[in-house]
């Protein structure tokens, strides 16, 4: 019999937890309920997540309690936090991977906290020069893979380069029948265009392009990174985190002119009816809560970031990432791809 995927939960991170957290369980157990190869590792205090279980009538032996008696703040800064975050639900919920007894983590709670205390729990990998948030991104063919959105402000060309095999590992863990094809996030196409830093990274990913761990397809510029022609996309964490919120932007604006639009007047009301199931399409594709959850890649084991004010079905979602990304082997793939770059390093 094989090693159940384990996961572990802080229950009590993010805007109405842990109701949204024990709703997204909830959902998940539903959506899964004709496999029993998880398990799920709750933590928060013992008595409130039990009630909520009997609340939302969730009855699972795939569910284990381990009781946390106290929560990160979303106000604290990291350094002050982390000094008072042992025994918190993120806290435990970290170093229970840490021991062995759960393969990924997740929380809702504080950002900056949970890079902090993941990357003093798990520790970097000897191989990676700085760990990166990975994100998931709509385009043309399926779903790219974004890296980095915010862990790092300022990076080199190894850095982007460790980036490119972190971010490839991921999508053949997400999506294994697909290749991935990384671009190097750019003002311009053209080889002549950007800084020396970019143009070292450029062609030290041309070199280590290939068909079993990744094929490098150049630059790519900002509107051109949902075309789907390449599906990992390498960037710094200051340009990424703004290319990112800009896209959340951009999509909301669409959304809530269009329905603006399509209800002004009888009209266009009328019109609404014909387009419905169209329009509820194109909704659902720019729906950000199926995108929910950042990557926290680099570090001895992969921990998941939710976005703190999503509801349970976008919590669900990034719950379902944490299970697609231990069954498709994450961890291996990076240290195949690591070693791949190493050996053409040398």
């Amino acid at each position: 019999m094989s090693k159940k995927i384990s996961i572990a939960i802080d229950a009590m991170g993010g805007d109405n937890s842990p109701d949204k957290t024990i709703e997204a369980i909830k959902i998940f157990l539903d959506k899964n309920s004709s496999k029993d190869d998880f398990i799920l590792n709750v933590f928060g205090k013992e008595e409130i997540i039990s009630n909520k279980l009997k609340k939302y009538n969730i009855k699972s032996n795939l569910i284990n309690i381990i009781n946390s008696d106290t929560v990160v703040s979303d106000e604290e800064t990291p350094m002050k936090a982390v000094k008072s975050s042992k025994n918190t639900s993120m806290w435990n919920a970290i170093h229970h991977q840490l021991d062995g007894k759960s393969d990924i983590s997740i929380s809702a709670g504080n950002t900056g906290v949970l890079l902090v205390i993941s990357r003093m729990i798990l520790k970097m990998m000897n191989e990676v020069s700085k760990p990166a948030l990975a994100g998931l991104w709509p385009s043309q063919n399926g779903m790219n893979v974004v890296l980095d959105l915010g862990a790092n402000i300022e990076c080199n060309d190894q850095n982007l380069v460790d980036f490119a095999e972190l971010g490839s590992a991921l999508f053949k863990s997400l999506f294994p029948n697909e290749n991935p094809k990384v671009a190097l996030l750019n003002v311009g196409s053209e080889e002549i265009k950007g800084t020396e830093m970019l143009k070292t990274a450029s062609k030290r990913l041309r070199d280590l392009s290939n068909e079993k761990n990744f094929v490098y397809n150049g630059y790519v510029e900002g509107n051109d990174i949902m075309s789907g022609k390449s599906n990992v996309i390498i960037t710094d964490g200051f340009t990424g985190n703004v290319a990112l919120k800009t896209a959340e932007g951009t999509a909301k604006f669409i959304i809530k002119n269009l329905k603006k639009s399509l209800t002004e007047n009888l009209i266009s009301k009328i019109s609404l009816l014909f387009s419905y199931f169209s329009l509820k399409k194109f909704k659902d594709k720019l729906d950000p809560r199926k995108y929910n959850g950042a990557i926290f890649l680099g570090l001895n084991g992969p921990v998941v970031k939710s976005h703190g004010g999503i509801d349970a079905i976008g919590f669900y979602y990034s719950l379902d990432l944490c299970y697609k990304i231990i069954k498709g082997n994450l961890m291996s793939e990076i240290k195949k791809n690591l070693k791949h770059s190493r050996s053409v390093k040398e």
